[in-house]
């Protein structure tokens, strides 16, 4: 049995504005109507009639049951408290894997990746099959159409059915060094992919990172069940050393093997690989959404939510998001990690949060804000129910587009319809439902001396919440 283990803990910090802390890549619709998690669940069609585990920070929890249930499709949601890297990840999926005494074939795969073969994919898969069989640990590595400097390799030693021992990886080289590495044939990028016993790999574990192994046993030993969500252990997860497979084991194995890959393959980790997702115009420029272009080559200009021009640019990339602009040279489009980065050294907010902030009901996106006053637009999905809450610092006016909202308000319980508005004053317990059939818009003013997210007193939560969620 193949069990697909899906890892859906990145951030995609090289993708911002678009992509944000609480609302990493994986999430995006960036390539097609579905997002980057939806297709990654999609492509397994075919190969195991198993339910995926998809491993994933517990802030995300909603976003991934969101996804899933719009595809209709059944999962383990595993929830890591913080990040640990792909080592502990996987060896979590294996320990779970293993509870009921199968030992089944771990298929590893980020959730953020795009591949336009999924035919080649599965091939690569069937051919990965009798290695992993065999005992081996067995990566995928992407056969490269370009010398590249923002992906890992990995050198293909002696032949293997299907693939090779895998000989060494090497990390992201200069221009130089990428150039020699595709020019030998010897070489291929590392996807990140891989195909492994769940038995074979604990064991190479215990071996050579039996530390982390023994924090993983104690982090799936007190895991626990919260609605459909499985929590690790906090504090045992938290004292795992957070390392890469590829470290933590794959360079320290013998047993390791790469079947190469070719099917039209990207991490999407960079807008220069989402670039080469989008079919330019006669100009090379790359486009997405109200943008008009004059006497301007070989930009990318997407623009979100209003018109974007250029003139007389050239090899630039310009993203704009209803928070955030950003107008960068082609050749830093690695750097935007680095920009991000001082951007949260400065206490700033928006490498964090989305203009459009995702919650299990529905959503919330700011649209004005002052001294003393915040104006959002909320929708709640049919049948969201929003917490019983009082706020301590804030009054609130809710003016309902579309849609039917039940409020309850103290003892009252009331509808409130389209063109009509209702007020919450400081400290009233109240709680906004959407029973109907149809999605309930409405305008929030908040008003008052502290607007926080955390001015929330809870006193029931059908989603178990804590006070910031």
């Amino acid at each position: 049995m193949i069990q697909p283990v899906i890892l859906s803990g990145g951030s995609g910090t090289r993708l911002w504005p678009l992509s944000r802390e609480q609302m990493p890549k994986q999430f995006l619709c960036l390539t097609s109507s579905q997002s980057l998690l939806q297709q990654t669940l999609t492509r397994l069609a075919g190969l195991t009639d198993a339910a995926p585990m998809v491993m994933g920070h517990h802030s995300h929890r909603f976003l991934m049951a969101e996804q899933l249930r719009e595809m209709d499709q059944t999962a383990t949601l595993v929830l890591e408290p913080e990040g640990r890297n792909t080592a502990p990840a996987i060896a979590c999926a294996a320990l779970l894997a293993r509870h009921a005494g199968d030992d089944p074939l771990l298929l590893v795969l980020p959730a953020d990746h795009v591949i336009g073969d999924v035919q080649a994919f599965q091939h690569s898969v069937s051919l990965a099959l009798p290695l992993a069989e065999a005992g081996y640990l067995v990566t995928f590595g992407v056969v490269p159409t370009q010398p590249e400097t923002g992906y890992g390799y990995i050198a293909c030693g002696e032949p293997l059915e299907g693939g090779h021992h895998l000989a060494a990886f090497i990390e992201k080289p200069d221009a130089q060094r990428a150039a020699a590495l595709v020019e030998s044939g010897d070489y291929l990028w590392n996807s990140g992919m891989f195909l492994l016993r769940a038995s074979t790999y604990l064991g190479q574990l215990k071996r050579l990172q039996p530390t982390m192994l023994e924090a993983c046993e104690e982090a799936v030993g007190g895991a626990r069940r919260d609605l459909d969500f499985l929590r690790l252990g906090e504090v045992a997860f938290r004292r795992c050393p957070a390392d890469s497979i590829d470290y933590a084991v794959m360079e320290q194995c013998d047993r390791a093997a790469v079947v190469p890959l070719a099917a039209d393959w990207s991490d999407i980790g960079s807008f220069d690989a989402l670039w080469a997702t989008v079919t330019p115009d006669a100009a090379g420029n790359a486009t997405k959404g109200d943008t008009w272009l004059t006497n301007t080559q070989d930009s990318l200009v997407f623009g979100e939510h209003r018109l974007v021009a250029t003139l007389g640019v050239n090899n630039l990339i310009v993203v704009e998001t209803s928070d955030c602009v950003l107008v960068a040279h082609r050749s830093q489009a690695q750097q935007v990690k680095q920009l991000v980065t001082s951007l949260t050294q400065a206490g700033r907010t928006e490498p964090c949060t989305a203009a459009q902030v995702q919650r299990p009901w529905g959503s919330f996106q700011a649209m004005d804000s002052g001294e003393r006053y915040q104006v959002k637009r909320i929708t709640v999905k049919p049948g969201g129910r929003l917490s019983l809450q009082r706020h301590h610092h804030r009054a609130e006016h809710w003016i309902v587009v579309r849609g039917t909202a039940q409020v309850t308000l103290e003892e009252r319980r009331f509808l409130v319809t389209e063109n009509q508005s209702t007020y919450i004053p400081i400290g009233a317990l109240h709680r906004l439902e959407n029973t109907g059939k149809i999605p309930l818009e409405l305008i929030e003013v908040q008003s008052g001396s502290y607007l926080g997210e955390d001015d929330i007193e809870r006193l029931d939560d059908v989603y178990a919440r804590d006070s910031n969620e």
